[in-house]
């Protein structure tokens, strides 16, 4: 007699339907050709590294005004060097790595690329858009605060910060041309990943927003 599977057929089915998504499809293509026109305004490494270029702030006022111009020149530099001490956290710690990216996993291909024409079924029993989301939902409160998930972000993210700042309060930007200095905050890198995210939503057979799911 053969042992059953691991996962229930439906779930399986479920998984490659989502893969199969147009949404999802057009989510990483959008995706990766953002992230490409992010990283080529990133700033020279050796530029953000020039030690002449560093004094210690007189005030904090400087200080403020020196981390606010630096990263209006240097926000895809920044934001990779915190992306990168976060990667690092995450690669040191297996356990939660893993758990990160299963949660990812889990809102993706459960809730958000889901068909809606696929409701989730597990072991014969079909769960609703509002069950699957309070699932997901209790799951990731489970993950972020009863495992050791939540504190290693927070830390990663408080470090990553705190070098980003003290570079920004060191670093002299007088010799920097702040051509886009007039640009919001939320402009580049991440502007760049909302668009994909937007265009991938409005896809064909796109599913709908969380909040008319339920």
């Amino acid at each position: 007699m053969s042992s059953p599977p691991i996962l229930p057929v439906s779930i399986h089915s479920l998984y490659k339907s989502s893969i199969a998504s147009p949404a999802l499809r057009a989510f990483v293509s959008r995706s990766s050709d953002s992230l490409r026109r992010a990283f080529a305004r990133r700033r020279p490494w050796p530029e953000i590294a020039d030690y002449t270029a560093f004094s210690r702030p007189d005030t904090l006022a400087v200080a403020a005004s020196r981390i606010r111009k630096n990263y209006y020149y240097f926000r895809v530099n920044y934001l990779t060097v915190l992306a990168a001490v976060v990667a690092f956290s995450l690669i040191t710690h297996p356990f939660s790595l893993i758990t990160l990216v299963s949660l990812l996993a889990a809102w993706l291909f459960l809730y958000i690329f889901r068909p809606q024409e696929h409701p989730v079924t597990i072991y014969g029993r079909t769960f609703t858009d509002g069950e699957t989301l309070g699932m997901l939902i209790v799951l990731t409160i489970v993950v972020f605060f009863l495992t050791s998930v939540g504190s290693l972000l927070m830390w990663a993210s408080l470090i990553g910060s705190t070098i980003v700042c003290v570079h920004g309060a060191f670093r002299v930007p007088e010799d920097l041309f702040l051509d886009d200095s007039q640009e919001q905050i939320g402009s580049g890198l991440f502007s760049y990943v909302g668009g994909a995210a937007s265009s991938a939503a409005a896809a064909a057979a796109a599913p709908s927003v969380i909040i008319s799911r339920v």
